[in-house]
């Protein structure tokens, strides 16, 4: 028998009186507004969808190496990652990451970060394209 296991939910809401393209949006205790940048018609209240994706992998990456480093008994004083949403003229997506260590970490170090960078869960999550259901259903009547 399968088993699903729950790990993250979020919720958003918009409206009429909310202005164009800002969402607030609820993750668990966690309150948060995405919006679209000014020069796309949104107010820049917060980051954009493709941001919060950015950021997530972000987000994912330095804990998941932070474990791994710590699990490995490694002094990591500090890392860095960014990430950046690229898509060219023909439509295609990439994300490039790049990832700073202490320049004093050792080059094996170094090499199996980067290892354990391509297995973490949101990187897994978007390379394999996760399915996404969807269920479209009216409001509740007052």
């Amino acid at each position: 028998m399968r088993t699903v296991r729950h790990v993250a939910r979020a919720s958003g809401t918009t409206g009429a009186a909310t202005p164009p393209y800002r969402v607030d949006i609820r993750l668990g205790r966690h309150q948060l507004t995405s919006d679209e940048p000014a020069p796309a018609g949104g107010g820049d209240a917060g980051p954009s969808p493709f941001g919060l994706l950015v950021g997530a992998l972000v987000a994912c990456t330095a804990m998941t190496l932070r474990m791994y480093a710590a699990r490995n008994g490694w002094e990591l004083s500090e890392l860095g990652v960014d990430a950046r949403y690229d898509i060219d003229d023909d439509g295609r997506a990439t994300i490039e990451r790049t990832i700073t260590v202490p320049s004093e970490l050792a080059p094996e170090h170094r090499q199996r970060l980067a290892e354990a960078a391509e297995r973490t869960p949101v990187t897994v999550a978007l390379r394999r394209g996760t399915p996404i259901a969807t269920v479209l259903q009216p409001f509740p009547k007052p």
